[in-house]
């Protein structure tokens, strides 16, 4: 091969190697996740979501926000929901874990706006900072899981948890027999190897009817698995 072919094919990988690495970045494509059944995440922050447009794409699922805390309800909750639903998306509702209620109390708020989903509902713990009305909990453990006993208890099936490595170190080392939604932006999840069942592999991907970022999800698993899980919610 001659000198000059050399460099149009050096060229030519170059170039496919840019556009694939803009594909991954903007969370159109993923090399390791994209082998799974894909989803978002969505909360008021996402504003107004074409959902037949969203639905119309690689994606099969959403978890919506419904709750934070003691009291807070996500204001587009009920819009996301209905939206999602009416696409055809598989959904389920998830939780923001705060460390200035307990768990029952936030338990009860949850199951006051989605106590049924079509998949297991979700926890999401990730919070670290303080609060502004009181200390936060000292037992964060064990206030998980009394949220968890709770939630199972009100909506027949038990949450996942979804976390953050630093969370999850902080707090959740002792944990056991639980199935966890990991965090690890662009690659294959390094704690809880063994328990995931879902990885947000994205929090800037980019799809048809979202204006803005939204988080990329991938379920561990083919159709058939992932039939059988949100089967666990009915």
């Amino acid at each position: 091969m001659s000198v000059r072919h050399l460099l149009l094919a050096g060229g030519a990988l170059g170039a496919l190697a840019a556009i694939a690495g803009l594909l991954i970045v903007t969370g159109f494509w993923s090399p390791w996740a994209h082998r799974f059944v894909q989803g978002v995440d969505v909360s008021r922050h996402q504003g107004d979501i074409d959902w037949h447009a969203l639905a119309r794409t690689d994606i099969r699922f959403a978890y919506i926000k419904a709750t934070e805390g003691g009291d807070h309800v996500d204001p587009l909750f009920v819009q996301h929901w209905n939206g999602a639903g009416e696409a055809g998306l598989r959904r389920g509702a998830y939780h923001f874990f705060t460390l200035c209620r307990s768990g029952a109390q936030q338990a009860a708020n949850f199951l006051r706006v989605a106590q049924r989903t079509d998949l297991p509902p979700a926890v999401d713990l990730e919070h670290m900072g303080p609060c502004r009305r009181g200390p936060t909990m000292t037992d964060i453990p064990g206030e998980v899981d009394a949220y968890l006993d709770a939630v199972e208890a009100g909506a027949g099936v038990r949450p996942i948890l979804y976390t953050t490595r630093e969370f999850h170190d902080a707090h959740l080392t002792g944990v056991t027999g639980e199935r966890f939604w990991i965090r690890s932006l662009f690659r294959w999840p390094q704690f809880r190897r063994a328990d995931w069942v879902i990885w947000q592999h994205h929090n800037k991907g980019a799809r048809p009817g979202v204006q803005g970022p939204v988080d990329l999800n991938s379920f561990r698993g083919d159709e058939a698995a992932f039939a059988a899980f949100a089967g666990a919610a009915r």
